[in-house]
């Protein structure tokens, strides 16, 4: 199993860096970090997601969101309002800049992704698509574990 472990996660470690690297150079505007677009990534698939909670689902520490959090709204990436059931906590938004933004980066890594799926062969397209239901299966697991 270790071997599986290893090989996998140099797999998709290899693939999601050379795809952020391709982005990063079609993609217009300021590079970010890696930290800052999964938080924007949290706030465009949750709008309205708090502090706390997505910090949770990217599973760091909250002061550690809080920081990137302050760091895109100076950006004029993210809006902060009160959360109107709770004066104390804030919802997040994505500014129509970081909208527009998250919709061209994903356009660029999807369509990276799908010109290189071209140039594999049928068998193994579907030997992809066949183990995604795996995968994410084996996403939802570790998720899970503390």
């Amino acid at each position: 199993m270790t071997e599986l472990a290893e090989r996998l996660l140099g797999t998709v470690q290899g693939i999601r860096r050379v795809v952020r690297r391709r982005v990063r150079a079609d993609v217009p505007g300021f590079p970010l970090p890696g930290a800052q677009v999964e938080v924007l990534r949290v706030v465009a698939d949750h709008p309205g997601v708090g502090v706390a909670a997505a910090a949770r689902e990217l599973h760091l520490a909250t002061n550690s969101v809080s920081t990137l959090v302050n760091q895109l709204v100076e950006a004029g990436l993210l809006h902060r309002e009160p959360d109107p059931l709770d004066r104390r906590a804030t919802r997040l938004e994505l500014t129509p800049a970081a909208a527009d933004r998250m919709a061209a980066w994903r356009r660029a890594r999807t369509g990276l992704v799908a010109d290189a799926l071209t140039g594999l062969s049928e068998e193994d397209k579907a030997v992809i698509e066949q183990a995604l239901p795996a995968l994410e299966k084996l996403m939802g697991i570790l998720k899970e574990q503390p």
